[in-house]
């Protein structure tokens, strides 16, 4: 049994946590639905922050290493290097900018956490949406 977590691993959790959190979503699960959506969220973000490594380095810091160890979206996006990328991004695409600021805010701690069905499609949609989604822009630098 191995004890770690590559890229290809984070990809496929991606993918797996989405069928989950939909299926939630579709039994009227909002709560456990909303919590699944964000984990697909930082599964897509450390796949990205996956593919700044090398193997064989050694993390420089322990900033680093606090950074990567993270359920907090905004560190990850640094850790991924995708910080100016996204910021220019948003620039040329609103949809995506407000997509983003529906999804930022998402933490681990939310489980503890009641959602209503209006945040949860909001959520899901601002994820999802084939055009300007979180995950299809993720997907695009991981």
């Amino acid at each position: 049994m191995r004890f770690y977590v590559n890229r290809g691993d984070f990809q496929k959790l991606t993918q797996e946590r989405l069928q989950d959190a939909r299926a939630l979503l579709k039994k009227r699960r909002y709560s456990g639905a909303y919590y699944l959506f964000g984990y697909v969220v930082e599964c897509a973000l450390k796949a990205c922050v996956a593919k700044q490594t090398k193997k064989y380095d050694f993390p420089p810091e322990r900033k680093s290493i606090e950074n990567i160890y993270t359920h907090d979206f905004e560190k990850l996006v640094g850790a991924a290097e995708l910080k100016v990328k996204l910021d220019r991004d948003f620039k040329s695409n609103k949809d995506l900018e407000r997509n983003w600021a529906v999804v930022k805010d998402w933490k681990e701690t939310s489980r503890y956490e009641e959602h209503d069905e209006k945040k949860v499609k909001d959520f899901f949609e601002a994820i999802t949406d084939e055009k300007h989604g979180v995950l299809k822009w993720l997907k695009r630098h991981w």
